[in-house]
């Protein structure tokens, strides 16, 4: 069964920090590519950040360029997502991913739950 579960999320002051996790089993942890997106009420999901199988590739959105990093680590099949200095319009709902390395929600076929994330000012 392909299982992603994100955790990590909740509520931080602007300019914080929040660390989201995401556990993944079967094919999903497999996939070429694992990515986070987030959707805010009212807007499209967007994307967010996108790692390799390997590793050695990875990118950001502009939005979050210098603030966020993806990284995986397969000995426990988990990708992370580090969120630093974090702005109120970085609030959403945040959704782990497995699919090709692509920076669009059709790249990916296997999804979370997903993650509240909200920022105070």
């Amino acid at each position: 069964q392909v299982q992603l579960v994100e955790s990590g999320g909740g509520l931080v002051q602007a300019g914080g920090s929040l660390r989201l996790s995401c556990a993944a089993s079967g094919r999903a942890f497999s996939s070429p590519a694992m990515g986070w997106f987030r959707q805010a009420p009212g807007k499209e999901r967007e994307f967010v950040a996108a790692i390799s199988w390997s590793g050695d590739r990875r990118y950001v959105a502009d939005s979050v360029k210098g603030r966020f990093t993806i990284s995986r680590d397969f000995a426990k099949n988990a990708v992370y997502l580090q969120m630093n200095s974090l702005k109120p319009e970085d609030a959403a709902v945040y959704y782990c991913a497995g699919g090709i390395y692509g920076g669009n929600s059709y790249d990916y076929v296997h999804w979370g739950q997903g993650t509240q994330v909200t920022v105070s000012s």
